[in-house]
């Protein structure tokens, strides 16, 4: 069981690992929190966008869509590296997703396929959301991978779990894709050698 910690020891853990942060209006009380619960949290979730440009895409996770309001994640990661902090608490980026893989992710152990929507994902993960179209083709430039490893890291290593609680939508949720155009495997490797 593990609380999310605050707002300013996550952006100061996230500043410690060397990640350029911007700060987006009142992140620090931007939430779905009226929509039920933030805790207990137990990982990380990593999407893509589909979109391209920081200022669109910043605001778009900010904000939400029509359908889905804002926040849309903790962290937006621009494709240069920043990280712009845009919510905290319980944002809209997992949606419902497989209770077998919750539990993996608690156990840190080898994530099972997911092929149930019956958790709420949204009260148990911290995430961010990644600048790229999400077509296997748009590239993941070296920095932007890098700032992805060290947020996830950095929050790994304050609540004292390994690599194995960082995940992708798409170990999430059945039908989701992303992250595409890299493997979550090759994360957790470059997570693990953060914590090491």
């Amino acid at each position: 069981m593990a609380s999310p910690m605050s707002a300013g020891r996550f952006l100061d853990r996230i500043r410690d690992e060397g990640v350029h942060v911007v700060e987006v209006g009142d992140w620090e009380h931007h939430n779905r929190n009226h929509k039920g619960p933030w805790g207990p949290v137990h990982g990380v979730m990593i999407h893509h966008t589909v979109t391209s440009g920081s200022a669109p895409t910043v605001g778009l996770c900010r904000e939400g869509r029509e359908d889905l309001p804002g926040p849309l994640c903790h962290g937006v990661i621009t494709k240069d590296g920043v990280v712009h902090l845009v919510g905290y608490g319980r944002a809209n980026h997992a949606g419902l997703g497989d209770d077998d893989v919750l539990r993996a992710v608690i156990a840190e152990k080898a994530l099972p396929h997911d092929n149930e929507a019956n958790t709420d994902g949204n009260r148990h993960f911290y995430g961010f959301e990644c600048e790229n179209l999400g077509d296997g083709q748009d590239p993941w430039p070296e920095v932007q991978l890098d700032a992805i490893t060290k947020v996830s890291a950095a929050i790994c290593r304050f609540h004292g779990w390994t690599e194995r609680s960082v995940i992708g939508h798409l170990e999430w949720q059945p039908g989701k894709v992303d992250p595409r155009g890299f493997t979550m495997n090759s994360l957790r490797a470059r997570v693990r050698e953060l914590l090491k």
